[in-house]
């Protein structure tokens, strides 16, 4: 079993769980309707973004134990629609615009950034990516997920949903990074690149 398989299931199973809980608790409210947009919309462009270029990071073998944790760690992040729509959570318009916003800029930079480095790197495989998307952030990528996964959060307006996003940026993102960053560092014109450009976010300076 590779690791992409309990990611992948969580993601697509994401739309539905949503539509249940819509339908179990009777709440076809506009936020609910919106939230099942945003994120099953979200796991579905990750089951095409695997299908049509994936990343290698997910493709190493797992145990089934160990699918099993990962399947389960990811379902925390249910704990943003569960909130919305058994407790009929009802955002301002002003949080409604901030989540549609965050979301549209977080699906730009998240997919379009995989998307680059993954055509690159088939065309020249073993270059150093520093141009588009990288240019100025050597993790666009990530910092896409977490505007993603921000927008998700601040439908739900309770604090559970960003301690669930602050622990997998914690104990996920920023370990993955400075991993990449490790592996980066092989390349010759790598130590101009890391001035020039921004850790998580993008640096113009």
């Amino acid at each position: 079993m590779k690791l992409k398989h309990p990611i992948n299931l969580h993601k697509g199973l994401t739309f539905f769980v949503v539509g249940f809980l819509m339908y179990f608790y009777d709440n076809y409210s506009l936020p609910a309707l919106l939230y099942l947009a945003l994120h099953g919309t979200y796991g579905f462009l990750w089951l095409l973004k695997d299908r049509w270029y994936p990343d290698r990071q997910w493709e190493q073998s797992i145990s089934v134990p160990y699918a099993f944790v990962v399947f389960f760690s990811l379902c925390l992040y249910w704990a943003a629609p569960v909130i919305l729509i058994t407790q009929r959570v009802e955002p301002p318009d002003t949080v409604l615009f901030a989540a549609v916003l965050l979301n549209v800029w977080g699906v730009f930079l998240h997919f379009g950034s995989d998307a680059q480095k993954h055509f690159t790197l088939t065309a020249a495989p073993g270059q150093l990516i520093t141009e588009g998307f990288f240019a100025r952030n050597r993790n666009t990528n990530y910092l896409g997920e977490l505007l993603i996964y921000t927008s998700f959060a601040l439908l739900a307006m309770h604090w559970i949903p960003f301690v669930v996003l602050a622990a997998f940026v914690a104990f996920v993102f920023v370990p993955n990074m400075i991993r990449k960053d490790k592996s980066l560092s092989r390349y010759p014109g790598f130590a101009s690149y890391r001035q020039r450009s921004g850790f998580f976010l993008p640096r113009f300076w």
